[in-house]
C-alpha cells in the first residue's frame, strides 16, 4: 500500500511520518514538501527522522515538491504518475496560527490548499481513505464548561474565537463536498501539547503558552476550569489506529476526554517546583488582563486591584527589560486563555470503542517529564506569532 502525506514536516506531521514508515506493509509514502526541488525535499524530510535519530529509508520516503498556495498544485500532482497509485491520503497540512494578522495565509492554506488536494484526492481510482486531520475545537466558543461530542459539528452557526478553527470547520465540510462518505476519515484532535516520553518535543506549539504563564506566575483564568489536551505521540498512535482499523464511524475525536482532561490548577501544580525562585502561581480574574496591560504602560491607577500583588510586580520589575515585553506576552497569550476559559472536554468513546489505545495520559501528569524544556522556549518570539 502507499501513503500520500501533507504537513510531514510539522509537529504532528512529522510523528505520523515517523510512526507510518515502521509499518512494514506500507511500501512508500509519498510527502508533498515546500522546497525547490526533490532534492532539498529530501534534505527537509531527513531531518525529520535525524531529529530523534530515526532510520530515513530514502527508498520509501519519497519527496513530492510542491506548496499548498501554488495556483497549479492540482495538475502538478495530477500529473505525477507515481501518485497515481496512492490508497491513502493523510492531510495535515495547516496553518495554525490564532493571530488576526494571518489570517490571509490561513485561509490560502486551510481552504484553498485544501481544495486543491480535494481536487486531485477525487481523481485516484485507488484512493481507499482520505484522512482530514482536523481539530475538536470546530465546536466553537458556544459550547462551554461540558463533554462535546462529534455529532455536534460541525456547525456553520457557531462563533469561533479565531481564524484557525472556523476555517478548519469549512475544510470538513469540503470534504464531504468533494468524496465519497466511504472513503472518508475525519480526525479532531483536542490541544496538543508536548510529547509524553522523555524527550525534546519535535515543536514547542502550544506547549509555549505554558512556558509563558510559567514566567508570569500572576494568571487571569480560571484554576478549573476543565482543558483536553493530548500528547503529539498519542495522537499520531491514535490516527494510524484508526486509519487501518475496522472504523464504525467517520468521524472521531482523538482526546484526553472527561477522564484524562487536566485544570489550569494541576497543569502548575505539576511544574511549579521545577522553579522555586519564582513566585507562587496565583488565579485571578480576567479583569486583571486590562490592569497587567495598564501596569505595562505606567499608566495603573492607584486603586488597582493588581497593585495588591506586590511580589509579582516587583518579580516582574526584574525579569523584563522593557515593560514591552509585558504587554507583547499578554497580547499573545490571549486567545490561548479564552480558549481555557471555554472548559470544553471532547468525548472519546468512538475512539476508545473501535481502537486499543486506551486512554492518554494527563497532561500534569506527562508534562513532569518536559517541565525542564519550558525555559528553553523563547515565548516572546511565540506572542509575536502565535
Amino acid at each position: 500500500m502507499n501513503v500520500f502525506i501533507t504537513g510531514a514536516t510539522g509537529f504532528l506531521g512529522g510523528e505520523l511520518l515517523v510512526d507510518l514508515s515502521k509499518k512494514k506493509e506500507i511500501d512508500k509514502i509519498f510527502c508533498l514538501v515546500r522546497a525547490e526541488s526533490k532534492e532539498k525535499a529530501a534534505e527537509r524530510l531527513k531531518k525529520v527522522f535525524d531529529f530523534r535519530n530515526d532510520f530515513f529509508d530514502k527508498d520509501k520516503i519519497i519527496p513530492v515538491p510542491g506548496d499548498l498556495i501554488q495556483n497549479n498544485l492540482t495538475e502538478l500532482l495530477a500529473s505525477d504518475q507515481s501518485l497515481s497509485d496512492v490508497n491513502y491520503i493523510i492531510h495535515s497540512a495547516a496553518d495554525t496560527s490564532f493571530s488576526p494578522i494571518y489570517d490571509d495565509l490561513v485561509e490560502q492554506i486551510n481552504i484553498n490548499g485544501l481544495e486543491k488536494i480535494l481536487k486531485w484526492s477525487s481523481q485516484l481510482k485507488n484512493l481507499i481513505t482520505f484522512t482530514y486531520v482536523g481539530t475538536a475545537t470546530i465546536c466553537g466558543m458556544d459550547m462551554k464548561n461540558r463533554v462535546v461530542k462529534e455529532d455536534e459539528s460541525p456547525n456553520e452557526k457557531v462563533k469561533h474565537l479565531v481564524k484557525y478553527t472556523e476555517t478548519k470547520m469549512r475544510g470538513e465540510i469540503m470534504v464531504h463536498n468533494h468524496l465519497p462518505e466511504e472513503k472518508i476519515l475525519i480526525v479532531r484532535p483536542s490541544i496538543i501539547m508536548g510529547d509524553c516520553r522523555p524527550h525534546t518535543p519535535r515543536s514547542y506549539v502550544i506547549m509555549w503558552a505554558l512556558a509563558a504563564i510559567n514566567l508570569l506566575r500572576l494568571v487571569p483564568i480560571n484554576p478549573n476550569a476543565q482543558l483536553d489536551i493530548i500528547p503529539v505521540d498519542y495522537a499520531s498512535r491514535a490516527i494510524i489506529e484508526l486509519l487501518f482499523s475496522k472504523r464504525n464511524y467517520s468521524v472521531y475525536h482523538i482526546s484526553a476526554g472527561k477522564d484524562s482532561a487536566t485544570t489550569p490548577l494541576q497543569s502548575t501544580q505539576a511544574i511549579e517546583h521545577y522553579f522555586p525562585h519564582r513566585p507562587e502561581f496565583i488565579f485571578v480574574g480576567r479583569e486583571l488582563i486590562r490592569e497587567v496591560k495598564l501596569w505595562a504602560r505606567k499608566q495603573l491607577n492607584g486603586h488597582s486591584t493588581l497593585k495588591s500583588h506586590r511580589e509579582h510586580i516587583n518579580y516582574w520589575n526584574d525579569i523584563f527589560d522593557d515593560a514591552t515585553d509585558l504587554r507583547i506576552l499578554m497580547g499573545g497569550l490571549e486567545p490561548y486563555l479564552d480558549f481555557i476559559e471555554l472548559g470544553q472536554v471532547f468525548d472519546n468513546s468512538r475512539l476508545l470503542q473501535d481502537t486499543k489505545i486506551g486512554l492518554p495520559e494527563p497532561a500534569h501528569e506527562y508534562m513532569k517529564r518536559s517541565a525542564h524544556f519550558l525555559d528553553k522556549i523563547d515565548v516572546f518570539a511565540a506572542a509575536l506569532a502565535p
